[in-house]
Order: C-alpha cells, then structure tokens, then sequence
C-alpha cells in the first residue's frame, strides 16, 4: 500500500495549495496535503485523473505508456478510497473528504427513497438530489466562497457538466466541454494560458471502460493506453512553462476469474432484501434484524476468499475514514472479495454490471493503489 498520508484524496487539494489557492478538509489543511506529495509551488497547475489506470497495471503494461513509464522511477503511490471505485474516489479528490463522510459509498447504494438501487454515478430515475445526497463543500465551493471561482475550470465531455457525479465530487468547478483527449489537451493548454485561470483538472474515462469491456490485459486495453500516453505526452508539450502538472487516477483494476451469483445461491439469498455496491464490495441490504445472520451464511460460504463486515465493524475498520456520520448508508452488510472473485446479483443488477470484465472496489494492492506522476513543465 501507499505511504502514510499519500492518499488520492489530497491530490487537488495540495495542487491548489501549490498556486496559492489554499482549502481545508474536516482535520487537514492543504498545506499538510502538499507536504505529504512533495509538490512544489508553481504559477499554474494541471491535475490530470486517467480513470482506471493504476499503479500495478501501468508498472506490468508499460510498454504501451513510455511517457509515463519514464516517469514512474520519480513517481509516487498512493492509496485509493475505500471502495476502491471511480464515485468514491473523484467526490474524495474534490472535496478531501473520504466517503464516511459524503455518503459517497459506491457505484450503487438502496436508494432511500424508493428502496431499489441508487445509481452514485448516473443517478438515473432518482428521487434523491445528489446535492443533498453528498453535502460537504467541495473545494471549488470553498475558493467560490472567497471569490475564487473562476480560478479552476474543469475539462471533460458535455454530458458531465451538471451531472450527479459531477454535483457531488466538483461543483461550483467551472467547465470547459471537450469530448476526445485531444480535443481536452488542446482546452487544457488554452485555459492555462488566461491569466486568470490557475488549476485545470482533466479527466479521462476510456481506459477505465475499454477495462470493464475487455480486461486490463486485453489488446484493446492497452491500444487505448498507448493512444492516451501519446496524448499526455503532448499535453507536458504544450502546457505553459513552469506549470506543475499531475498525472494519477482513482483506482486500479482486477481481472475476473470467478463470479458468484447470489439469485443462484439460496444461502446467499435468504433473507436479502437488496444487493447493491461493486461485484467487489458489496452492499448487502437484509431484512430487519438479520445482518449478523447473513454475515455469518455469507462467511460459510465464501471463508477466506472474502471479508465480511457488518455495518458497525466496517465503521469499526477505519476504511471510511475519521468521519462516518453517512456511513448508515452502506449496506447492513458488506462483503469485500479478494483474489480475483465477484459476487453479483442478477435479480436486481442489469447483465452489463452482472458480466464485467476488469472490476474493482476492493482492498487488493492491484485494486488501491495508484499513481502520482509530478513533473514541472520546462
């Protein structure tokens, strides 16, 4: 795992720091942020996420990323959220908070409104607003506060803009719509070009989703890495001299090998109300009363290959941070697989969740940790 204090969550908040544009989290400062990645202070700042890409991948397929690969001696690790999953962890890199505290749980929690699923990402056919779902501030919300607004602008596709995720992880960030990498390449140097802009945040989804179609050691994963290392490569070109630019993501990615699906398993079943969450840690919604019953079949049957958790011992872990007044939202229970096993639920989850390829979400080394490329640009 990472070291002490190297955690995703203080990405943009010490890259803010760096520019001069100072935040605070709940018992962190930015400065503490900076000091932990080692980030110097510089005029501008480019923090670039490739969703998807972390550390062990790009070390074991790195010949499809020479730019960045040249890069890893220099580079440092760091640890993702738990769940080691993309709504988790962007909410952790806008606000600096883990997801004790925003709610921010998973790809999907028992929406509490209408008792079916939640969808974190999309928030498809929900009654709940993500903004009263996630409450904390955010830290372009905090540099509002102070008339700071339009020093960070973030640069992604269309359909992000004013999305759920994006409400919850980066709102009051401005936005600049680009849809191919190069095109937000090419956003991304223009914006750091006006004087008043200091920070842009790049996000990059594709090698994320070719993982989940294919699989991390698939062809057309690494196709995509190539192309998009080619593209940061442009990016340290053309960015303005004596930006700090920072290349990392938000969680890595396992292979499957094994899929237990609970709809076949009447151990698993019994008294289950909901299964929600990632195939690797799920959250398991019971009948009134029987959590510790279900934690305990649910342990019969998978033994070592998973830890079971009930709500409390979860929030007993640490694993959702200091702060976990919003972990009521997980599961009663919650089963984080190991090795290179899934549990789904095809009752409920629709076969493009049940059938992933490359997935995540758990506690593995292959699955946390992730990549800090620093490089101030010449």
């Amino acid at each position: 795992m990472s070291d002490e204090g190297r955690h995703i969550r203080a990405v943009l908040s010490g890259a803010l720091d760096a520019v001069g544009l100072p935040t605070a989290s709940a018992d962190r400062t930015s400065d503490q942020d900076r000091a932990d990645l080692g980030l110097p202070q510089a005029e501008k700042v480019c923090v670039v996420l490739v969703d998807g890409l972390g550390t062990r991948m790009l070390t074991e397929r790195g010949g499809h990323a020479p730019f960045l690969r040249a890069r890893l001696p220099e580079a440092l690790t760091l640890a993702s959220t738990f769940p080691s999953t993309t709504a988790s962890a962007l909410t952790a890199l806008g606000t600096g908070e883990l997801p004790g505290a925003t709610g921010m749980l998973g790809f999907s929690l028992r929406d509490p409104v209408h008792g079916g699923l939640l969808n974190l990402i999309s928030w498809e056919n929900s009654q709940v607003r993500p903004r009263e779902w996630q409450r904390v501030d955010t830290l372009p919300e905090q540099l509002a506060g102070r008339g700071e607004a339009t020093s960070v602008v973030g640069v992604g596709p269309a359909r992000f803009v004013g999305s759920g995720l994006t409400e919850c992880a980066f709102r009051g960030m401005r936005n600049v719509s680009a849809e191919s990498l190069g095109d937000r390449v090419d956003a991304t140097a223009r914006a750091l070009r006006r004087p008043d802009v200091r920070a842009v945040y790049l996000y990059w989804g594709e090698v994320d989703h070719l993982g989940h179609r294919h699989g991390w050691g698939s062809w057309q994963w690494g196709e995509e890495v190539t192309a998009t290392d080619g593209e940061l490569a442009r990016l340290a070109r053309v960015l303005p001299a004596g930006t700090l630019l920072l290349i990392t993501a938000d969680h890595g990615m396992v292979d499957v090998s094994r899929r237990t699906d609970v709809a076949h398993m009447p151990e698993l079943a019994r008294d289950v109300e909901l299964v929600a969450g990632e195939g690797r840690a799920a959250h398991i919604y019971t009948a009134p009363g029987r959590a510790a019953q279900v934690a305990a079949r649910w342990r019969d049957v998978f033994g070592d290959r998973a830890a079971i958790f009930e709500r409390s011992d979860l929030v007993a872990s640490g694993l959702l941070g200091r702060d976990t007044h919003r972990a009521d939202a997980a599961g009663d229970v919650v089963a984080v697989l190991g090795g290179e096993e899934v549990v789904v639920d095809s009752r409920s989850q629709p076969p493009g969740m049940v059938g992933l390829v490359g997935v995540h979400g758990g506690l593995t080394a292959a699955e946390m940790e992730v990549p800090l490329i620093r490089e101030v640009i010449g």
